[in-house]
């Protein structure tokens, strides 16, 4: 099963320029929790979470519309192909500790997401898989690697 079978396609993105509030509204409107930042070419930049949004506007006590994504987003950005297998995808996130990979086409342009649920529901609908104790092993897995502490790195 590839990545382009179970990935959202075309998500709305934002750019860095963008105030936090339009983010805020993309994931009301799309009923999501993350949104691809990109350049004018329609490159991955960044994403920017619910999290990020609620953590910055808690800390820096400040109205979403003062804000720019810029200031919010994380910067390290996982990416795979449509093409890509769920396998590989899932490898992606454990290494990475991550939830959503930005889904890129052969020019690095933004084309979709796929997160961890959508792994979960795609390893559901493979009928090789016989047991449920098979069918969520990987996903398991990979949930169990995304959620381990960070290790501090030191910086380059």
């Amino acid at each position: 099963m590839r990545v382009e079978e179970i990935m959202t396609r075309e998500p709305r993105c934002c750019a860095p320029q963008d105030d936090v509030s339009t983010a805020a509204r993309i994931m009301w409107e799309q009923d999501c929790g993350v949104v691809p930042v990109v350049d004018d070419a329609g490159a991955p930049v960044g994403m920017v979470t619910d999290r990020d949004i609620c953590m910055a506007a808690y800390t820096r006590g400040a109205k979403l519309s003062d804000m720019s994504i810029e200031s919010v987003m994380s910067r390290d950005v996982r990416t795979c192909r449509a093409s890509d297998s769920i396998a590989t995808a899932e490898r992606t996130m454990s290494s990475a500790q991550v939830r959503r990979l930005a889904v890129v086409d052969d020019r690095g342009r933004v084309i979709g997401v796929v997160s961890l649920g959508d792994l979960a529901r795609g390893r559901g609908k493979n009928p090789v898989r016989r047991t449920l104790e098979h069918l969520f092993a990987d996903v398991a897995r990979t949930l169990a690697a995304i959620s381990q502490p960070r290790v501090e790195r030191p910086a380059p």
